[in-house]
């Protein structure tokens, strides 16, 4: 299968068939209700003796308007489209009925397709209100520092750089960094989070963002949020337009508009059929040609095929199926870009992974603490952290957060003249003694004792990063650091493979060592390292070639080429990431890896409903059609069993909304 065809594809628009008026956005319902009424009197009416026949003529005329008016409208609208569909197909065999002077029978067929439409539309509101609830997430004001006082203004009239104030136990108006303050956030309307998260205040309060996207997490709020018991002052980074909860409900709302691989299908056989049935329903017409019967015998079989060939519930057992899964993902702070990525996503059989900040927590932790020569670990640990708080490198800082940790709360001796060896690690003084500490290299020239060098290759082909710590003359301890795995990593692959995911693959631009280490651990079979982003792209390209379907999970920036050769793009924690959003097919809002079960688990789901519905629609048309032609069933028979196939593939498609894993 060619990846880039799927690549934000056309979003062809799905007809809207809801309809309001002067009644509101029940109206349709209403007039389906009055039909019904209208039928029932007239037919009452009719048995009952001295009442002229003009007054049940009346009530099934009255029954026609309210049933047929937006049937009407409807066909009307195709019509001017160049195209013939199912409420043309209900008109004409309406308007025969009248013609055969069966009024009753005509409008039954309308009261029964008006309310089937009806409740469809009722139902598939059901769904849309999942999204339409993202609207009311962000609040409507904000508190904002204006000309030294706090205005209200709307959410609509923030600019970026305003400070707003957020009261406790309020939702946040809009995204931003948070310059005053700290406390917990409930996140869980964005990122699905199940418990809040720790926020704090930059360092600096006049801090310039050049990119919002590299703010820390525990520095920014977004709008939707709710705070917690503090109260917090946050520099806005946003206009309410382009906030990440905005971006999420305009996303969602395209996804409704993207047809599936199975409803363009669906589109293009209703496309031949309804012109096919139209040829059908005008040859039969003329029955009375070669049969003994009369013309309007031959005239209402034709009228009866009719509605038994029109597949209502064919046009909407998809588009229903589709919508009700991706506002199920929504809630799930999963955003699922239209039907196609829904439905390839229910398809897959293959998944590669990126390793860092995928399936690794995406920084280096202290992973072991080795000391030697009767050095004790704590006096090992001050050491190092005397030395290493005074670096910026990532790998310093890690040594400095883990040893902490474990040391707890404790004084630290003073380090000074400290210098950074480049590439090799760094020097200082503490207590007058020169401490190193270092790579390899930094010690190439001593003659260093081969047990250390043993231990230090034991651990560099475990994939840890290993730093040796040396007093003056005598080695004193070992190092080592890594970027361990998620700890729900190893749990979400089995989840994968017990949802029939069969081949998954790691790639990393780390080296084959340490792939092959975080693979151990977390269960993966395949791993390939040293991969440039060029080396992605063609891994994955392969493993396309191989198992025909294959998604690309990674954070929707450095992986975005190999996401676009995939199958499926997925990026993690793509809340706030405007770059992850776009790239994706399917965004995981939330930095959580075990999202990814519940949206491949929801997908297959999805995907298994489709076809059911197909079956059930296209069933119940061959069946209906040869009992028509061979005058077993009636107009009115085939009504109801039509309305009642449409209602119930709605209502199974529905059954997504309330999906869980």
């Amino acid at each position: 299968m060619e990846a880039k065809e799927k690549k934000h594809r056309h979003a062809e628009e799905h007809e809207s068939h809801e309809h309001g008026a002067i009644l509101g956005e029940h109206t349709e319902l209403l007039f389906a209700i009055g039909c019904g009424l209208a039928l029932g009197i007239g037919c009452g009416l009719s048995f009952l003796d001295g009442v002229p026949t003009q007054v049940p003529l009346i009530c099934y005329i009255m029954a026609y308007f309210l049933g047929g008016f937006f049937t009407a409208v409807e066909a009307v609208g195709t019509i001017r489209k160049g195209g013939f569909e199912i409420d043309f197909l209900m008109l004409v065999a309406a308007t025969g009925a009248a013609i055969l002077g069966e009024w009753a029978e005509g409008a039954l067929l309308l009261f029964l397709f008006s309310i089937g439409h009806a409740l469809e539309h009722y139902a598939m509101a059901k769904a849309k209100k999942s999204i339409a609830a993202l609207t009311n997430l962000a609040p409507a004001t904000a508190l904002v520092k204006r000309d030294g006082g706090t205005v209200e203004l709307r959410i609509e009239e923030l600019v970026v750089g305003d400070l707003i104030i957020i009261k406790p136990n309020s939702k946040i108006p809009a995204d931003g960094l948070l310059v005053q303050g700290e406390g917990s956030v409930n996140q869980a309307p964005i990122t699905g989070e199940s418990v809040p998260v720790d926020k704090m205040a930059v360092t600096h309060r006049e801090q310039v963002v050049s990119d919002i996207n590299k703010v820390k997490p525990e520095n920014r709020v977004f709008a939707g949020t709710i705070n917690g018991a503090s109260v917090l002052e946050v520099k806005v980074l946003k206009e309410a337009k382009d906030s990440t909860i905005a971006r999420l409900i305009n996303m969602v709302n395209e996804a409704e508009k993207q047809k599936s691989p199975t409803q363009l299908l669906t589109d293009k056989f209703q496309r031949y059929f309804v012109p096919f049935v139209l040829v059908l329903v005008t040859a039969l017409c003329f029955a009375f040609v070669v049969l003994d019967e009369t013309f309007a015998e031959s005239f209402y079989r034709a009228m009866a095929v009719l509605v038994a060939s029109s597949p209502c519930a064919l046009a909407i057992s998809t588009p229903s199926a589709v919508l009700s899964g991706v506002a199920r993902a929504a809630r799930g702070a999963v955003l699922i870009k239209g039907g196609r990525p829904l439905e390839d996503l229910g398809s897959l059989e293959a998944i590669a992974f990126d390793k860092t900040g995928t399936l690794t927590e995406g920084k280096p932790k202290l992973t072991n603490v080795i000391p030697l020569n009767g050095v004790e670990d704590s006096q090992l640990l001050k050491l190092a952290i005397a030395v290493e708080k005074l670096s910026d490198h990532p790998l310093a800082q890690a040594i400095v957060e883990g040893g902490l940790a474990k040391l707890g709360s404790v004084a630290l001796p003073e380090a000074d003249q400290v210098k950074g060896i480049v590439g090799r690690g760094v020097e200082a003084v503490v207590e007058g003694k020169k401490i190193l500490i270092g790579n390899k290299a930094l010690f190439a020239a001593d003659n260093t004792p081969s047990e250390i060098i043993e231990q230090v290759e034991r651990l560099e082909k475990d994939g840890h990063t290993t730093m040796l710590v040396k007093e003056d003359s005598q080695y004193i301890g070992i190092l080592s650091l890594m970027d361990v795995p998620r700890p729900e990593a190893k749990a979400v692959l089995q989840q994968l493979a017990a949802l029939g995911i069969k081949k998954m693959l790691m790639l990393t631009g780390d080296n084959q060592q340490v792939a092959e280490a975080v693979a151990k651990q977390i269960g993966i079979t395949d791993a390939m390292g040293n991969l440039m982003p060029e080396d992605k792209v063609a891994a994955v390209e392969q493993l396309d070639l191989r198992e025909g379907m294959v998604a690309m999970v990674g954070d929707g920036v450095n992986d975005a080429p190999a996401m676009a050769k995939s199958t499926v793009g997925i990026a993690m924690g793509a809340a706030g990431s405007d770059v992850a959003l776009e790239t994706a097919d399917i965004a995981l809002m939330g930095d959580k890896l075990d999202s990814l079960p519940f949206a491949i688990g929801l997908s297959r789901k999805a995907k298994s409903i489709i076809r059911q519905n197909l079956w059930v629609s296209l069933g119940i048309v061959a069946l209906l059609i040869p009992l028509t032609v061979l005058g077993i069933t009636s107009i009115g028979p085939a009504v109801m069993i039509h309305e009642g196939s449409t209602l119930l593939v709605v209502a199974n498609a529905l059954r997504l909304l309330a999906y869980r894993t």
